[in-house]
């Protein structure tokens, strides 16, 4: 049975190298045309933000391809290992059109098709780009959600096919907008994929985007090839011949989670700011409030240091969280369970409230947007290292 599936994959293996071979030898027609498709939302967080494609379609040469730069695989033995440092392997794939169309019909995602007003030597060139990329050797590269996905891989090969001939526009951009306030908009703020993501990366997603920027998201790169023009003939025209709607479902709407991590950090922080009530009214310490708080913070604070020193993630550096997520917190917890705590505790309270104070201020010049999410636990915290200085203090 083994041997048997090791030939038929054998056998698909080469076919596919054949057929790249097959195709590096054609050349399309006057009649081709090279479209770029957007696909609307899904339900996935990684389908959140939508999907751009590349479409081939020559009726001569019976071609109708998508080329994909949005494939990966779960089942890789070190997938997880390798996301969790960086270094994202993505691929290109191609494959029939009509399979494609399947799959966003099953999911019920829209999908608009903007075919490119490009000459046949044009088309070629663009053709054999993508035939080069989809070889087996070459469809790999490192992905990174904001400036090489597959919503940045389509506008790159217009921009190196049409060259200065792309009068590229920008008037899609009505005001400044950063790289996290984008993204916030395609997934709710009130979620925990949302939330996990803010945590994570850094300021680098506060600059404000350039209009190039913008188009790491699907939404944007349909938007910006609407506005652009190209030089025919030394007269300007239209980048985008024709639109097509392929499917026209409703945009799924981005929705907060059931238990949402604002409901559910908004009641553990009414709790712990009522047991820190009672102790000041009772003139005690519930220590195993205070471990819980210095241990989930220090181990949140110890995860941002090893995204941002230790990791590839492009935005994960500049992390201002590690001001409230401060990693010694998690040796502090253990120091906070014994009967009467080292003296120095209280000054290091004083220097926790004071990063408090400096994160309220990086968030008020959004030198850094933090998650809304955060608010509660971060009055908590407040609260809790005003108490606990004054306590320890005496």
């Amino acid at each position: 049975m083994i041997k048997k599936i090791t030939t038929i994959f054998l056998f698909l293996c080469c076919l596919n190298t054949l057929l790249s071979q097959v195709n590096n030898t054609l050349k399309l027609s006057d009649y081709s045309k090279i479209s770029v498709i957007t696909s609307g939302p899904g339900e996935a967080l990684y389908e959140k933000f939508g999907h751009t494609a590349i479409r081939i379609k020559d009726p001569v040469l019976q071609l109708d391809l998508i080329y994909n730069y949005g494939i990966f695989d779960f089942s890789g033995p070190s997938f997880y290992t390798d996301f969790t440092k960086g270094y994202m392997k993505y691929k290109l794939a191609k494959y029939p059109f009509y399979l494609s169309l399947k799959s966003a019909q099953q999911d019920e995602r829209w999908v608009k098709e903007q075919i490119l007003n490009l000459t046949e030597t044009q088309k070629n060139t663009f053709f054999n780009i993508l035939e080069i990329n989809s070889a087996p050797e070459n469809a790999s590269y490192l992905y990174d959600p904001y400036f090489d996905n597959c919503a940045t891989k389509p506008r790159d090969i217009i921009k190196k096919v049409l060259g200065d001939k792309l009068i590229f526009k920008d008037d899609f951009v009505t005001k400044n907008t950063s790289l996290r306030q984008l993204m916030n908009k395609e997934i709710h703020q009130n979620t925990w994929g949302s939330f996990g993501i803010n945590i994570a990366l850094g300021s680098r997603l506060d600059k404000i985007a350039t209009a190039s920027e913008y188009l790491y998201l699907p939404d944007y790169v349909f938007e910006a090839l609407n506005y652009s023009k190209i030089l025919k003939d030394g007269k300007e025209d239209n980048l985008i011949s024709k639109t097509n709607i392929l499917l026209d479902f409703k945009e799924k709407e981005s929705k907060k989670d059931p238990i949402s991590p604002f409901s559910v950090i908004l009641t553990l922080s009414l709790f712990g700011l009522f047991i820190t009530h009672k102790d000041y009214k009772n003139s005690k310490r519930s220590k195993w409030l205070d471990f819980v708080l210095f241990f989930t913070s220090g181990i949140t604070g110890v995860l941002i240091v090893y995204l941002w020193f230790f990791t590839n993630h492009s935005t994960a550096p500049n992390n201002f969280n590690f001001l409230w997520a401060f990693a010694p917190n998690l040796i502090v917890s253990f120091f906070l369970t014994q009967k009467k705590s080292p003296k120095w505790i209280s000054k290091y309270m004083i220097l926790l409230l004071a990063f408090l104070v400096i994160l309220a201020i990086i968030w008020i010049t959004k030198t850094q947007l933090l998650s809304i999410t955060l608010i509660p636990l971060l009055i908590l915290f407040a609260v809790r290292y005003w108490f606990l200085q004054k306590t320890l203090n005496r």
